[in-house]
């Protein structure tokens, strides 16, 4: 099934309960973007659109598209039209580009590892820049923290595994030094890639529980009835908090991969 057929299971009042610690790393992708006068921009997996029209205004285009596949984020996006911003319902997986001609900038902000297969979809990117381009990628690399291991073990156990049809949910991302590799191969002259920690201060460990029911849990609520997926939640919740220190505030390091490259 591909995520343009799935259910919905994106929620934005949840994704945005953490709004401020979210938003940090796209304002460090969007530091090592360098503007581009008049150019054409795509924000992919723009979320609402709040900060498509950041970036619409720090890059200085004439026109910025937002793509998502959430018909529920999209309908937050309303407000943020205008003004050469404009917003589009598209599958990451399938979008090549935007008619009128190559971009000025493709960019990305905590979308693409949802996407399978980047040894197919990096090349995608790159084909949509013009000479000059360019890309700008952030995405979570935070899969061995206990937040997203114990996911996946509990969609393994019975009967979160036949709800799922046998699905466990993994990131599409590669190492750092696969990207670097990447973006030359593929013509980036220059490039920049890092790995950085962010250290969340949650009031709490149970706050864990609501900070992936905003991002990582969508890919096992899309794939199962409320019923199943409630009893799946139950089930995180009580494996994770028995695994996680009872500290208050809660210390939650969260590591995210940011790559920005420049055609040549």
């Amino acid at each position: 099934m591909s995520n343009a057929q799935r259910p919905d299971g994106w929620q934005p009042e949840q994704y945005a309960r953490f709004r401020a610690e979210r938003e940090q790393p796209f304002y460090d992708l969007l530091a090592l973007v360098e503007p581009a006068p008049g150019g054409r921009v795509v924000d992919l997996g723009c979320g609402t659109g709040v900060l498509t029209r950041v970036l619409h205004e720090r890059t200085q285009a004439s026109q910025t598209v937002g793509i998502d596949r959430s018909e529920a984020m999209l309908r937050k996006s309303a407000e943020h039209e205008g003004g050469g911003v404009r917003f589009e319902r598209g599958d990451i997986a399938e979008f090549s580009g935007l008619d009128g001609g190559r971009l000025d900038i493709v960019f990305a902000n905590a979308s693409i590892q949802w996407v399978p297969d980047h040894a197919s979809l990096f090349p995608r990117l790159a084909a949509m820049l013009k000479p000059g381009g360019q890309l700008a990628v952030q995405m979570p690399a935070n899969e061995d923290h206990a937040s997203h291991a114990v996911a996946r073990e509990v969609a393994q156990q019975s009967p979160h595994a036949e709800a799922l049809g046998g699905f466990v949910y993994r990131h599409s991302i590669e190492s750092a030094e696969w990207y670097a590799e990447q973006l030359a191969r593929l013509g980036f002259a220059e490039q920049h890639v890092r790995v950085q920690v962010y250290l969340h201060r949650l009031p709490g460990p149970e706050d864990v529980v609501e900070w992936v029911k905003g991002s990582l849990l969508t890919g096992y609520r899309d794939r199962m009835s409320s019923d199943d997926y409630e009893a799946f939640e139950t089930a995180y919740r009580q494996r994770l908090l028995a695994v996680l220190p009872d500290e208050r505030p809660f210390l939650y390091p969260f590591k995210r991969l940011l790559l920005w490259g420049r055609t040549s």
